[in-house]
């Protein structure tokens, strides 16, 4: 097949989520053989052709996503070019040129859906489509969906629900389990601090969570003890509330924003891997827990055990008591007991590693996503 992907609000190579996820799929369908072009914001420096794909340097004007419709004329110019089997884009209410290239091209149209379609209580473009009494950016991005063959989705609960159940892939994001592995080795942007270390990685936003692993690790202290450590790496809004947290604390380590392919790395170096969810913290996710958390296969994949919270989506991906554990937010002190129950059991941790590495591989790889995502498209242009 050729494939035309579109995520053109993504900077490539970069460090979030959304970049990761784009530059994977675009090489894992590359990968199996597929003709790929990509649509994005490419990095400085980024080749026109790379990982067994074409990119191709698009961005929304000004570099503000909200204007990501207006390369629509753009993007049906480079459809002309590559003449796609089909077309992928990733959604954004502000998007949508997608539409008009498969359309163009007279393909398939597939929209890969990593954030809420619907509305959740207090939404903002809730608020402003009441104000504007005619609902432009509900019709918009349902407009979006009801043009898709298929949507591919971490949760089917963000999909309107007249969409038909039977044309949504519900699928996990990933880990590139052939780098993000035990043992890999490179240069490293902390050195190792004393004990069981346990690591946070992400983007510091407040849903995030990153200070209650410096508030377990405070607890631990303050239950005298000293063989637990802590490394967060990344950067965000919510460092510099972290590193409040942090005053006067030893054995926490703050590394700041560190490039993805140097994190293979930080994370073999470490013990646990940490993901700490403060799901209050941010609306949508009233909907569902809709996040595919990027930050937990790259942990399994490491060898890692999981330490997370106890919710329903996250019992689908950590097993507690085989390749982590999940600790009860609603009860003081359970991440730090968490903590210290593998602290004090090595052959446990080792266990759980081992498990945790062998369901990344079988289950979380982006080859497996990647794969199951080609059936997929070949049912639609079949």
């Amino acid at each position: 097949m050729r494939v035309l992907y579109l995520a053109i609000d993504q900077r490539v190579p970069g460090t979030t989520g959304g970049s990761i996820h784009t530059a994977a799929v675009a090489e894992g369908l590359a990968a199996l053989g597929h003709d790929v072009h990509a649509v994005a914001a490419l990095a400085d420096g980024r080749a026109a052709s790379g990982g067994g794909v074409t990119w191709h340097r698009l961005e929304p004007p000004f570099g503000a996503k909200q204007l990501r419709w207006m390369r629509a004329g753009s993007v049906v110019t480079i459809a002309e070019a590559v003449r796609p089997d089909i077309v992928i884009e990733r959604y954004y209410n502000f998007g949508g040129e997608g539409m008009a290239a498969s359309t163009r091209a007279r393909v398939p149209y597939v929209l890969e859906v990593n954030a809420p379609v619907v509305d959740y209580p207090g939404s903002i473009k809730h608020l402003i489509d009441r104000a504007l009494v005619v609902e432009p950016m509900r019709r918009w991005r349902e407009r979006q969906v009801r043009h898709a063959s298929l949507v591919v989705t971490p949760a089917s609960a963000i999909v309107p629900a007249w969409y038909p159940r039977e044309r949504i892939l519900e699928i996990e994001w990933g880990a590139d389990t052939s780098r993000f592995r035990p043992g890999a080795s490179g240069a490293m942007p902390f050195e190792r601090p004393p004990g069981l270390v346990a690591v946070f990685a992400g983007a510091f936003r407040a849903w995030h969570g990153a200070v209650h692993l410096v508030e377990a690790i405070r607890d631990l202290r303050a239950r005298g003890r000293r063989d637990v450590s802590a490394v967060l790496i990344g950067a965000g809004p919510e460092l510099a509330a972290a590193r409040r947290a942090a005053a006067g604390l030893d054995g926490i380590v703050f590394t700041g924003a560190v490039p993805h392919d140097r994190m293979p790395a930080c994370l073999a170096a470490c013990d646990v891997g940490v993901a700490p969810f403060d799901l209050p913290r941010h609306a949508p996710l009233a909907i569902d827990f809709f996040w595919s958390p990027l930050k937990i296969f790259e942990y399994m994949a490491a060898g890692l055990p999981t330490i997370a919270p106890d919710i329903a989506r996250l019992r689908a991906i950590v097993s507690t008591g085989r390749d982590g554990l999940l600790y009860d937010t609603g009860r003081p002190g359970a991440l730090a007991g968490a903590l210290e129950r593998l602290a004090d059991d090595g052959a446990l941790r080792a266990r759980m590693g081992a498990a945790a590495r062998a369901r990344a591989v079988a289950e979380f790889g982006w080859d497996v996503h990647c794969r199951r995502l080609e059936e997929a498209l070949r049912r639609c242009v079949s």
